[in-house]
């Protein structure tokens, strides 16, 4: 277990697009430009094993700007292939705000970072007692049907409550700022009510028409 006092200042931040990660969920991931091989290599020697996942957007002046908030997730797998690329996966460990962007001479990003406000995500799995699971999963087999997507639904109708609200979203096919959405929504149930609005709104088509039963 990860103690928030151990929780580094500054952390290397890998800013991929669409790539979400949630406390104590998995994020596979295929690590093969130079810049974050050497990330990942440093990350490797260091105590915790630290990787800020973050969502970048194009800000004033065409820079290539960081959300305010991102993810640290744990290598707890990796395996490198024959020609030196990387098969990791992170798993989620807290959010973070960044405060500023260490200027440096590493070919990959670092940030200092401050952990507070995501004390939650230090602790216990999370339940969503409000979860109303049949009409969830009813709206959830719309959606996939109208995105073409393919799911084991045994596995999703077992699934604990976390695991099943934020693999899905994770998973499911989102604009950038909606996985930011999901990522900063402050509890699970927020993140759940989040998710379904985001599946209604996709099934109206973008419309403000109501979702039929």
């Amino acid at each position: 277990m990860v103690l928030a006092a151990n929780l580094p200042s500054t952390i290397p931040v890998f800013p991929l697009p669409g790539a979400l990660l949630l406390p104590r969920a998995r994020l596979p991931l295929h690590i093969f430009e130079p810049r974050y091989l050497a990330m990942l290599d440093d990350v490797l020697k260091a105590p915790l094993r630290l990787i800020g996942m973050i969502q970048p957007y194009v800000g004033p002046g065409r820079q290539n700007s960081l959300h305010s908030i991102g993810c640290a997730g744990r290598v707890t797998a990796f395996s490198e292939t024959e020609d030196g690329r990387y098969m990791i996966t992170l798993t989620g460990i807290s959010r973070f705000r960044v405060a500023d962007e260490v200027e440096g001479f590493t070919p990959y990003r670092k940030c200092n970072v401050d952990w507070s406000g995501f004390d939650r995500d230090l602790g216990a799995t999370e339940r969503d007692n409000h979860l109303d699971r049949p009409r969830f999963l009813k709206l959830l087999k719309r959606y996939f049907e109208s995105e073409d997507l393919q799911t084991d639904w045994d596995s999703l109708c077992q699934a604990e409550d976390e695991l099943l609200i934020n693999s899905l979203s994770m998973l499911c096919p989102l604009d950038l700022e909606d996985k930011q959405a999901l990522l900063e929504a402050p509890s699970l149930a927020a993140r759940r009510e989040t998710l379904l609005t985001l599946m209604e709104y996709a099934l109206r088509g973008g419309s403000g028409e109501e979702v039929m039963q």
